[in-house]
């Protein structure tokens, strides 16, 4: 990596070497059943130079001819793309714990065991079509640039998802389990998953209106792909956001605070720096429902004439393989505060309305602008507090600057989500419920 490095920097203004590798160890049930045994291993390396303020990209899977690669990236500069901005001089980064160990010795006929033991636990439970799924994963990255940069990290993750889908649907009731090392799914989150489904597998007609609905985490992609949006320091740039200018004013509940805290390495996968070797922090970003911060990578940090937050990553919230991409601006440890009510109490709180366990459509709606419109899939209607059953052909509709700011509560328990997140159920008031009827 030296090498390259020392070749780009003769032949461009400023160049970064990216260097990642990741293994991957997986097993799953389906219908109860061993259905697959995977091991993957990923490695690469990518080249970012920038010369007389343009952009050149190269990446390779195998680092044999370093010209090659440095050819590719000079070519690209073709492209025309603008790279205003400097690299980083980042030294002395903090030490945080993002490695576990004993990942290395993780088996696939451990996984195998484990994800055999949810299917039994939730078949003691309940009957339904169980799929199981568990994971060991490990990565390690480093980062050198021509600024003096050369930081590293080791990062482990590993977990458990258990599912029951409801006959005939396609779509069922889902948890998952996710630490820095692999352990046993907790027994709370199978007896949440296996009583939901049992309170779910009679079908029930209610009709429509402005209700209560619980978003619970598997859903929350709707509220939290349109809340990045609105953060997002490229959609200030683009003039799309409709919080621009809001700045220090309250768009939400004060129940809702909203952080992304890279640093938390109490959490898998946490970050002392960026894809681009920037320095993490934890950033505030919505205080008691006021918005308090927006977030950037270097490129639209320069553009709007601030500093880069920490947040150039080159995956989003659909992942991808970060060797191919280039970074972007995306909060990928965002966490929501949690609230104080169990998921029981939540529920009595709901005098008529859906929870909301899965979500189709997520990206229908005018995503900058917070609307949305989603299947829900599934869902379960409530009434006076008790769930009556499963509602089908629903839709709920809104835009997430008036949805939230009619937060009733949030759950007590934080759980993994989309794009990293870490969020709690969230109980909001006077949404549009569509029904069949």
């Amino acid at each position: 990596m030296e090498k390259l490095l020392d070749m780009a920097k003769k032949a461009a203004d400023q160049a970064e070497v990216y260097s990642a590798d990741n293994i991957s160890n997986s097993v799953s049930f389906q219908d109860a059943k061993l259905y697959n045994i995977e091991t993957n291993f990923l490695s690469g390396v990518s080249l970012r130079i920038i010369k007389d303020g343009r952009l050149g990209f190269a990446y390779t899977r195998n680092l044999i001819d370093r010209q090659e690669l440095l050819n590719n990236a000079l070519r690209s500069l073709e492209g025309g793309v603008e790279a205003p901005y400097e690299l980083p001089a980042t030294t002395g980064i903090k030490k945080i714990d993002t490695y576990d160990p004993t990942s290395k010795t993780i088996t696939s006929s451990e996984l195998v065991e484990e994800a055999k033991r949810i299917c039994g636990v939730v078949e003691s439970k309940t009957t339904g079509e169980i799929m199981a799924v568990a994971f060991a994963d490990r990565d390690s990255l480093r980062i050198l640039n021509s600024k003096g940069t050369d930081v590293n990290r080791q990062s482990s993750i590993a977990g458990t998802y258990g599912s029951i889908i409801f006959p005939g649907s396609g779509s069922g009731i889902g948890r998952i389990h996710q630490s820095k090392r692999f352990d046993r799914m907790p027994d709370v989150l199978i007896n949440e998953m296996s009583s939901l489904f049992g309170k779910g597998r009679k079908t029930v007609e209610p009709k429509g209106g402005r209700m209560k609905v619980l978003f619970m985490p598997d859903s929350m992609i709707t509220l939290l792909w349109r809340i990045t949006s609105g953060l997002s320091g490229r959609s200030i740039y683009e003039n799309i956001s409709p919080i621009a200018d809001k700045m220090g004013q309250r768009i939400f509940s004060p129940k809702l605070t909203i952080t992304d805290d890279p640093l938390n390495d109490n959490y898998p996968l946490a970050r002392a720096f960026d894809d681009e070797g920037v320095f993490c922090k934890q950033l505030t970003l919505i205080d008691q429902g006021v918005l308090k911060s927006f977030y950037y990578d270097l490129k639209y940090a320069k553009k709007l004439g601030v500093a880069s937050t920490g947040h150039g990553y080159r995956s989003g919230p659909w992942g991808g393989d970060p060797i191919t991409t280039k970074p972007g601006p995306f909060p990928a440890h965002l966490f929501i505060k949690s609230g104080s009510a169990t998921l029981a109490k939540l529920i009595s709180m709901m005098d008529r309305g859906i929870i909301v366990e899965g979500a189709l459509g997520a990206h229908s709606g005018n995503i900058p602008n917070g609307d949305f419109s989603v299947g829900v899939s599934p869902g379960l209607y409530v009434e006076n507090g008790e769930i009556v059953g499963q509602v089908k052909d629903a839709m709920v509709a809104g835009n997430i600057y008036e949805t939230l700011t009619n937060v009733v509560e949030l759950g007590d328990t934080l759980y993994p989500s989309f794009g990293g997140a870490w969020v709690p159920p969230l109980l909001c008031d006077g949404v549009s419920v569509t029904t069949k009827n």
